[in-house]
């Protein structure tokens, strides 16, 4: 694997949980993601609590943005996330259903891909208060290539019906060491 920081591609992945304890699963993925070599930490986002979004009813999730530097290829990033949601018991049993994580790659420096495995930038963003939300905190003045930036985005889905969030100051996610 590379070494050379200055060839990282900056990415925003997207973490949610809305079964069992949510916090300790969303700490834990975290700690996943970065505890092997290839993804360096750049901002980690507040907590927010979330209505969900499509499929059956179901509990709130409780999500977050990571905002990273990475040498990993994008094919070995999602076999990273994948991973990490498998080991935190991830069934993909009802689409948009209830889930114990969900990690989700927004988008991987300006690369455009569409491809059965794996779209970026991710398809539903710009339409998620639940990521663009996050995203907006640590980075304002980040943009979704071929969308537009994430503060007008965010804008655009101001007072839509089922994107009610909710930041969680007093659920805080500690940054891996």
């Amino acid at each position: 694997m590379r070494t050379d920081w200055t060839q990282a591609r900056r990415v925003v992945l997207s973490l949610g949980s809305n079964l069992g304890a949510r916090m300790e699963t969303l700490q834990g993925a975290i700690d996943s993601l970065f505890e092997a070599r290839g993804l360096r930490l750049v901002e980690l986002s507040p907590v927010y609590e979330t209505a969900p979004v499509g499929g059956p009813e179901q509990d709130p999730y409780l999500n977050a943005v990571v905002v990273a530097d990475t040498l990993l290829t994008l094919d070995t990033l999602l076999e990273r996330t994948q991973g990490v949601e498998e080991a935190f018991h991830r069934l993909r049993e009802v689409r948009w259903g209830p889930r114990t994580l969900d990690v989700d790659i927004i988008a991987y420096g300006d690369e455009t891909r569409t491809d059965p495995e794996l779209t970026v930038p991710h398809p539903r963003a710009h339409e998620r208060v639940f990521v663009l939300q996050p995203w907006s905190d640590v980075q304002p003045d980040a943009e979704i290539a071929g969308r537009g930036p994430v503060r007008a985005l965010l804008s655009d889905l101001d007072g839509q019906d089922g994107q009610d969030v909710r930041r969680r100051d007093d659920l805080v996610l500690r940054v891996p060491e």
